[in-house]
């Protein structure tokens, strides 16, 4: 009898294991909620008159900062699970997206992609708009975090090991959340304090596709991860040297963000 309760008493323990580990793992793959939140901020002061109606309508007068984080929120939901691999696109550094064979379940270009033709679709429900509208203002977000479009072989940095100011972390955890976080700033504190933009460089942030933006953060993401050793101690000189481009990133989602729901409400 002894025997057994030991034998069931660790199979719970390593379940337990399992779940920390998955839920680790699910946690590492989200880009903050002020980054996300800053994004959807950003993007708001460059809709148009038309695409600001249009949106106040579906999402009855929310903010896009308000329902940046729907797309991780709806993780702990396992009816969402098929939307997982939405959430990032992982293929070699040395490869173009779309060079390799792509994920059977979708990667953050499909997403986009299904997301804008759902709301575009006149016979699409209220309900499917919305729900589409309010991932789309999270998939553009995970977009410009570099590390959404990492390296296959090391989950986009999330096998990475690093010590963050002393912390066990990760090359994806330190992008997604750390910098930011550890920043202590409001989302409205971040967007108000984004460097300012001339209307050429403004301009120039509103070129290109998604597949154009893509490329833009792989090649970001190949320079990061150059940028630590395994097990490297990393803090505040790390943060120094990057946290510009962490502002250019989340200002460059929210202005692309903006472009996007511009030409769905055109």
């Amino acid at each position: 009898m002894l025997f057994l309760r030991k034998i069931k008493a660790m199979k719970k323990f390593f379940l337990l294991l399992f779940l920390c580990a998955h839920i680790t793992f699910a946690n590492d793959m989200v880009w903050s909620k002020t980054g996300h939140r800053v994004v959807g901020d950003v993007a708001e002061n460059h809709l148009t008159r038309k695409a600001k109606k249009a949106i106040d309508r579906l999402l009855d007068g929310q903010s896009l900062a308000e329902v940046s984080t729907f797309g991780d929120e709806i993780k702990a939901d396992k009816s969402y699970r098929e939307f997982s691999a939405l959430h990032y696109v992982n293929f070699p550094l040395d490869k173009k997206y779309g060079d390799e064979t792509p994920n059977a379940q979708g990667d953050l270009v499909t997403g986009i992609n299904k997301c804008v033709a759902v709301i575009k679709n006149a016979n699409s429900s209220r309900a499917d708009k919305v729900f589409y509208l309010k991932f789309l203002v999270h998939l553009v977000g995970d977009l410009h975090q570099p590390m959404h479009v990492g390296r296959l072989e090391d989950k986009g940095g999330n096998d990475i090991q690093v010590q963050w100011f002393g912390r066990g972390s990760n090359l994806h955890r330190v992008w997604d959340s750390n910098m930011i976080d550890d920043y202590a700033m409001s989302f409205t504190e971040l967007s108000d304090t984004l460097p300012e933009l001339t209307k050429q460089q403004l301009n120039d942030l509103q070129q290109g596709t998604v597949y154009d933006w893509v490329e833009e953060s792989q090649d970001i993401a190949n320079t990061l991860y150059k940028s630590v050793a395994v097990g490297e101690k990393i803090g505040y000189q790390y943060s120094y040297k990057w946290w510009s481009t962490v502002e250019s990133q989340l200002q460059k989602g929210g202005i692309r963000l903006a472009v996007v729901l511009n030409d769905i409400f055109k």
